[in-house]
């Protein structure tokens, strides 16, 4: 399983008012910090709910979840919606355990995890 080059792009791609940021196959210090980069990047551009979808993720280090809590911080601050789409049963264990639940919900799949989010900013935008 090899990690991306360390100046390697993380995938993200932008509907609307939604972003979706692609984990990659190993969420550590690097990954992670180029994670939170591109989504604090979403939410400055306006977005309202972000999806950080872990479907290709095999393997997260303890490094890589507490960076994640600079993703969840950043959403709260926002007022965004976070969803944490795709994670593998071990890592969707993790984020329980260690508490990322009580600020994020857990999707079984990116599709998933945008049909929820469309509930919350369709009424947004019915608010605005």
């Amino acid at each position: 399983m090899g990690e991306a080059p360390a100046g390697s792009p993380v995938r993200s791609e932008r509907t609307g008012d939604v972003a979706v940021v692609y984990a990659g196959d190993y969420l550590n210090k690097l990954s992670g910090e180029r994670i939170e980069r591109v989504c604090r990047e979403r939410l400055r551009e306006g977005c309202r709910a972000l999806v950080v979808d872990f479907n290709e993720t095999s393997m997260v280090n303890s490094i890589g979840v507490s960076i994640l809590l600079g993703v969840i911080d950043a959403a709260e601050r926002t007022s965004a919606r976070l969803v944490f789409a795709g994670a593998s049963g071990q890592a969707a264990q993790l984020f329980q355990l260690l508490g990322l639940t009580r600020h994020v919900t857990l999707a079984p799949d990116k599709q998933t995890a945008l049909k929820l989010l469309s509930e919350f900013t369709d009424a947004g935008a019915a608010n605005h």
